[in-house]
């Protein structure tokens, strides 16, 4: 099976024509850097944002192929030295679990260099 045929099968089991349509729009603070990142290990959609020194990994998972939550979910690592976990339409706690985990990376970075 050539590529771009696999490729179409992948994409409509997964819904990702519905996905295009019904992601919410993010707007992200402009001292953030974000980068998209392929999707990768069952997750839908990824990307890093970074802020200074601090990056924080984000996934999107649709069909709760990577854990569980009820719903299509975003997921935040670090959060709370842990992960957090949002459904996809709120878009305000995703943005406050970024900023936490932003937060904490940078403090984490901080001791690592007091410890040097």
């Amino acid at each position: 099976m050539s590529r771009s045929k696999s490729r179409f099968y992948v994409e409509k089991e997964e819904g990702w024509e519905d996905w295009i349509r019904n992601m919410p729009f993010i707007a992200f603070p402009p001292e953030w850097s974000i980068s998209i990142i392929p999707p990768f290990n069952g997750a839908l959609a990824r990307f890093l944002v970074r802020k200074g020194d601090a990056t924080v990994s984000i996934y999107f998972d649709a069909h709760e192929s990577l854990g569980t939550f009820g719903e299509p979910y975003w997921e935040v690592h670090p959060y709370h030295d842990d992960i957090g976990r949002c459904a996809v339409q709120d878009t305000e706690s995703l943005m406050m679990m970024i900023e936490q985990g932003l937060k904490e990376r940078t403090e984490s970075l901080e001791r690592k260099d007091e410890d040097e």
